[in-house]
């Protein structure tokens, strides 16, 4: 082990010393705390980490001037509201976000939206990754940027460590698996999601016994006949809740949780990620278990991925459904004036806050604050993330006399199967479409990547181009 490594460790268990000693002395009752833990869990029992993930590659060009949980999600959100609201509806409003790529706009995003009073011990804090006197290695892993921030967590006193995905999209009530743990006496607890074989090949798959302890762990595996090993028993379908008869398997959602002082003994290696290394060790070591989740879930780690998600959101009864305000999902608060609709035809469209609309058609399209969209214009499957200002009528005036677009889609511009990213300038008369195209190719004005045409972040798309 590096010896930088072992100083973090060594730090983090004397702070963990300190901690036990005193609890101990505050509660001279052990065996009536104990009995206070099994009988329930508040909210300051339970510390939240988001993982802003890597470099976030696959969800290139979106990804290229900011951190994957900063994407733009259904209109208004970003990808990080969704871990972070879960945390909040579920009573747990103490969370670090550990970030380390491209991460100015997510950390401006962090500070302008969530604001606990000064009575509340809640907060959302920025770790972004760091170079030290002792350590000059960036993050390497999940498990990595835990392991350098244990001298931060455990300062806060929590018996259970929720650690989360920044890219994902579900609801859940973090209390259910928090509760599951408690009881099963777990040192660790994945939560699983039951998928087809399909998609066996792009997870971490469990194997699990009746009473949900995990036996086996292999990422992501290819071979049939390990797959066929690893099929969930149908004899848990009634246990689980599962009806029919489909062929499962349970894959892991990135979502765990650990005992306190377990999180440290696991850490005190190199192991670099959670699904790769620490899960598969813990197995061996520890009471694992899985928690098996059976609601929408989504990683959203494709470009397809991301743009299916938005669109299923425009349907009659999404799947993932932002009028639920019995869990609701928070953000920013903008205070944006109403959208304008100077007239149009839409279908199953969603149009978000400050948005001016004239005399087009929308079919399956999702329009993002601040979206300007000229008459004459038909959208179809599109996702439009809007802008981040109004743009003056001095910079229309300049921009016109240089011959660029104002921003937002011009006049008569027909686009369909494509994300608009902020601040783009669409010309008039313009056509953009994947079709009869490479699924994917790299362009100087716009990408194509899974079949879909994607503008970048403050793109310039000429008048008349056709696409």
């Amino acid at each position: 082990m590096t010896c930088h490594v072992q100083a973090t460790l060594d730090a983090a268990c004397a702070v963990l010393e300190a901690s036990v000693k005193r609890d101990r002395w505050l509660v001279k009752d052990e065996p009536m705390l104990q009995e206070q833990r099994q009988s329930s869990i508040g909210p300051d029992s339970v510390f939240a980490v988001i993982l802003g993930g890597g470099q976030g590659t696959r969800l290139f060009p979106l990804t290229k001037d900011r951190a994957k949980p900063a994407v733009p999600l259904g209109g208004k959100y970003r990808l990080v509201d969704i871990p972070i609201s879960n945390c909040i509806n579920s009573s747990y409003k103490r969370m670090y976000l550990m970030t380390q790529f491209n991460s100015a706009s997510l950390h401006r995003h962090i500070a302008l939206s969530y604001k606990f009073d000064h009575f509340s011990r809640g907060f959302v804090e920025i770790l972004a990754a760091e170079q030290t006197l002792t350590d000059t290695s960036w993050y390497e892993g999940t498990a990595d940027a835990v392991r350098k921030n244990l001298i931060h967590l455990l300062g806060h006193t929590f018996e259970y460590l929720l650690i989360l995905s920044g890219d994902q999209l579900y609801r859940m009530d973090y209390r259910a698996i928090v509760d599951q743990h408690m009881k099963k006496r777990a040192d660790v607890t994945v939560a699983t999601i039951p998928v087809p074989r399909r998609d066996v090949a792009g997870f971490g798959i469990v194997q699990i016994g009746p009473d949900l302890r995990i036996n086996r762990f292999v990422e992501k595996p290819k071979d049939p006949a390990l797959q066929d090993s690893l099929q969930l028993d149908r004899e848990m379908y009634p246990v689980l809740g599962i009806e029919g008869e489909a062929e499962l398997f349970l894959a892991s959602m990135g979502i765990y949780v650990f005992n306190r002082e377990v999180i440290v003994q696991l850490l005190d290696n190199d192991f670099m990620d959670f699904g790769k290394h620490v899960i598969p060790h813990a197995i061996g070591t520890h009471r694992v278990f899985a928690y098996v989740f059976q609601g929408y879930w989504e990683d959203i780690g494709t470009i397809r991925a991301f743009f299916e998600a938005n669109l299923e959101i425009t349907s009659v009864l999404p799947r993932f459904n932002f009028f639920d305000m019995s869990a609701p999902i928070f953000t920013q608060p903008r205070y944006l004036p109403a959208s304008k609709i100077n007239g149009g035809n839409f279908e199953h469209s969603l149009i978000s806050d400050g948005c001016i609309i004239n005399h087009s058609s929308f079919r399956h399209c999702l329009l993002g604050i601040r979206s300007v969209v000229e008459q004459g214009c038909h959208l179809e499957r599109t996702v439009v993330m809007g802008n981040d200002f109004y743009e003056s009528a001095e910079s229309i005036s300049k921009n016109e006399a240089q011959g660029r677009p104002r921003i937002g889609i011009g006049r008569n511009t027909r686009i369909e199967n494509a994300i608009i990213d902020k601040n783009a300038r669409i010309g008039s008369h313009c056509s953009i479409s994947p079709a009869d195209k490479p699924k994917d190719l790299d362009h100087p004005l716009y990408y194509i990547r899974d079949g879909i045409v994607i503008i970048p972040k403050n793109g310039a798309i000429p008048h008349g181009t056709v696409i």
